[in-house]
């Protein structure tokens, strides 16, 4: 009975401790954004993105979302859009970029443009 309630009281304190902790490099809740992995976001978007969402995110006056305005908490919509397109307007970049290129673009994308 002791060795279960101790072993209760390790996950119990784990677990406050993990909610404790400081925001990650790129936590979408309000975490500081990691330098490296917003300059390789840029390098991406600039790459990638910018013929169609504008230098610095600045809408070029296509059809294209802008991007200064996509919800700073909403990285699984940015993912999903990415990976697999938005209606016939946005191509789906899945299989051209990695997880981590599109972790990245999300990271710059956060920025609104201001890096």
């Amino acid at each position: 009975m002791t060795s279960r309630i101790g072993r209760t009281a390790v996950i119990a304190a784990a677990a406050l401790v993990a909610l404790s902790a400081p925001a990650s490099a790129d936590d979408t809740n309000g975490g500081a954004p990691d330098p490296h992995m917003v300059e390789k976001g840029k390098a991406l978007y600039y790459r990638h993105c910018v013929h169609c969402h504008g230098i610095n995110m600045i809408n070029p006056g296509t059809i294209s979302f802008d991007l200064r305005q996509f919800p700073r908490d909403d990285k699984a919509r940015f993912v999903n859009s990415v990976s697999r397109g938005k209606n016939d307007r946005m191509p789906p970049w899945g299989d051209i970029l990695s997880a981590e290129q599109i972790d990245a673009l999300w990271t710059y994308v956060r920025t609104g443009g201001q890096s």
